[in-house]
């Protein structure tokens, strides 16, 4: 089973909230500002710590197949200094890919029209052929590159992709400790550097809810009352690919 195939949670959250005066609303409203200023002072402060990690020489060729050919881990920088890999659950033989990777990829596309713009590059990676993404990408009517990885050890070496000794004891090593399989492929991100000599850098990699920072539709329902109104034992089971919700 592929993460969060699962049935829809159906019932909603019910809302019942305090009804207050304006000026009490003031009140309260001030008061969660007062918090959310201090929270985008932390999460600068942490960005901050993100860019001073120290960093990993890649002495490791990889070779990928893409729309273009052949292409190495240096020919996708594409002329610019840093390169972001989202690392997307499609492995080889499956029929679609993950619905909760294709929902975080329905926002690369807009993100990707500035990126550039800032010295990076963004590609998509997964472990299926080329032959089995393409079909995919174009049913998404996604524009973003995608490469596969198929043949090479980017996945594993990344821990986004199950071991054959992995799968034996259903076990994987993700987001950074031992755990239970819980599917063959894994989401993550990956983030490289190349230097002005050519030496390329693994600078940071994140995976699980550390990835929620690239879901602008999540920025969105943190918003409302209901907020993101999942089932708190399996989140993302209402998730649908955008062409399968019901009309």
């Amino acid at each position: 089973m592929k993460l969060q195939e699962m049935e829809p949670n159906v019932e909603a959250k019910q809302m019942n909230p305090e009804i207050v005066s304006e000026a009490e609303w003031l009140v309260a409203r001030k008061d969660l500002l007062t918090r959310e200023k201090q929270f985008t002072l932390q999460r600068d402060a942490l960005s901050a710590a993100r860019r001073k990690l120290p960093v990993v020489k890649i002495d490791k060729e990889y070779v990928f197949e893409g729309p273009e050919g052949k292409e190495t881990l240096a020919d996708l920088f594409d002329g610019r200094s840093q390169l972001i890999v989202y690392h997307f659950m499609f492995g080889p033989g499956w029929e679609e890919g993950c619905k909760s990777c294709s929902y975080l990829a329905d926002h690369f596309d807009g993100a990707n029209w500035h990126l550039p713009h800032r010295d990076v590059t963004l590609a998509v990676i997964s472990r299926a052929p080329l032959s089995e993404l393409e079909p995919y990408k174009k049913r998404m009517g996604w524009r973003f590159k995608w490469l596969s990885s198929h043949g090479n050890d980017f996945n594993f070496d990344y821990h986004v992709s199950a071991t054959e000794g992995e799968k034996a004891k259903e076990k994987m090593f993700y987001n950074y400790e031992p755990d239970e399989l819980m599917s063959d492929e894994m989401p993550g991100l990956s983030v490289f550097y190349k230097d002005e000599h050519g030496d390329i850098f693994h600078t940071y990699s994140t995976y699980a809810r550390g990835l929620d920072m690239l879901v602008g539709a999540y920025s969105f329902l943190d918003l409302v009352p209901k907020g993101r109104d999942e089932n708190p034992e399996s989140t993302m089971d209402w998730l649908r690919r955008h062409d399968s919700y019901d009309a």
